[in-house]
């Protein structure tokens, strides 16, 4: 499970201006439209050809629970793809990105401060360099390490250097066992 990745997901999900499909049928009719057959949705969900067909024909209807989770994994992915890139381009141009996160955030700094690490709840606006910076890197496959890294700068510079304003001797944030992260756009 990707905290990071999926927490960005379901910031972007939140954007949709239409709930996906809710029945099976809805669902997989949507998938073989997307993927044009039966063939690809099969072999994509790790089920028959025959079994698609009946989903899509109304033979079957509830799919067993794994079944129902990957396919609307699967439908949620593909779900509006030119709302989820107008959210995207609009948190990374104008309006930023939230995060909500409950993790152990520290700093390194000169001797004389107090930067051990402590458990903290942050909700911090992030400006629309940092949004872009997590989505460039989510869709270019970054793992969960390389994004908190890059939500770790974006910490340093927002919440502990306020700008540039203060604590300009700080050298590196410190962001290590995440409880909790949520992102909202």
């Amino acid at each position: 499970m990707s905290m990071f990745g999926d927490g960005l997901d379901k910031a972007v999900q939140r954007a949709f201006t239409r709930p996906i499909p809710k029945s099976a049928g809805a669902q997989m009719r949507y998938l073989v439209r997307q993927l044009k057959g039966t063939r690809p949705v099969a072999q994509m969900l790790r089920i028959s050809q025959r079994t698609v067909e009946r989903y899509v024909k109304h033979q079957i209807k509830k799919p067993r629970p794994d079944l129902a989770a990957r396919l609307e994994a699967e439908v949620r992915k593909r779900w509006q793809p030119q709302v989820r890139a107008r959210a995207r381009q609009r948190a990374a141009t104008t309006a930023g990105i939230v995060i909500d996160t409950r993790a152990r955030i520290g700093y390194t700094a000169p001797i004389g401060s107090t930067d051990d690490a402590r458990l903290r709840h942050l909700t911090v606006a992030l400006p629309p360099q940092y949004a872009a910076r997590l989505f460039d890197a989510q869709e270019q496959g970054a793992t969960d390490q390389q994004l908190r890294e890059i939500a770790a700068e974006a910490l340093k510079e927002v919440y502990f250097q306020d700008s540039g304003l203060r604590a300009g001797q700080l050298e590196e944030v410190r962001f290590t066992d995440v409880e909790q992260v949520e992102f909202d756009l």
